[in-house]
């Protein structure tokens, strides 16, 4: 996790392409590696980046099925696509992917899912897990709230960023939420990333006129 997960994202319509890199790219720990249009181009994309975590697909490719390009990677993987049949659902489950997202979404879903993502590769991460790890790992990759006790230092920390922001007349920024609460931004950032996952905050992107897009927090179900 220290140098970041790595992401291909491939996908045909390139502006779709560009804003789920930006969406990527925007999430602490999270970098864009690959952006590619086709299985040729993502077959040759994972050869020469093996560091790849995590791959984001369409299903209907130029040159192929993304979801027999999912079958035979060897990294996670997203199903990113306007294909709703349940054959297709059935078909990339059947080939492991670990998220499967109809579009059009709101790009909170994405950025949402993300975040999961990153929890279920910490909790992974050990060199065993107890049951109730495995439950959580997989309930966070899948969005859900996780299911692994919390102490009571982090409720503490989580209630009191989840007041700064309700009190909030306005989304905030990770740098915000840090002042007001006197933690440190990385740690905010962590904790931020596992509310969005299991559902309590929203996040969305603010683009500036230079430089990466900033994340921006709100309390879930508010849209000012």
């Amino acid at each position: 996790m220290n140098a970041g997960l790595k992401v291909l994202v491939v996908d045909d319509d390139f502006r779709v392409a560009a804003l789920h890199a930006s969406i990527v790219d925007a999430m602490v720990g999270f970098a864009t590696v690959a952006r590619v249009g086709g299985v040729v181009e993502a077959r040759r994309a994972l050869s020469d980046h093996p560091e790849i975590d995590l791959a984001l697909v369409d299903v209907h490719l130029p040159d192929g099925s993304g979801i027999e390009l999912v079958r035979e990677m060897r990294c996670d993987a997203f199903v990113v696509t306007a294909e709703d049949s349940a054959a297709a659902v059935r078909h990339a489950v059947g080939a492991g992917v670990m998220a499967y997202l109809i579009k059009p979404f709101d790009n909170t879903e994405l950025a949402r899912r993300l975040a999961g993502y990153a929890q279920y590769r910490r909790i992974v991460s050990s060199r065993n897990l107890t049951q109730s790890q495995v439950d959580s790992a997989l309930a966070a990759v899948r969005g859900e709230r996780p299911t692994a006790p919390r102490t009571v230092e982090s409720s503490q920390t989580e209630r009191s960023i989840l007041t700064a922001i309700t009190d909030a007349a306005r989304p905030m920024f990770a740098e915000d939420v840090s002042e007001a609460v006197g933690v440190s931004p990385p740690t905010v950032r962590r904790y931020l990333a596992a509310m969005v996952a299991d559902g309590r905050l929203t996040m969305t992107l603010r683009y500036g006129s230079t430089g990466r897009p900033k994340q921006e927090y709100r309390v879930a179900g508010r849209s000012t």
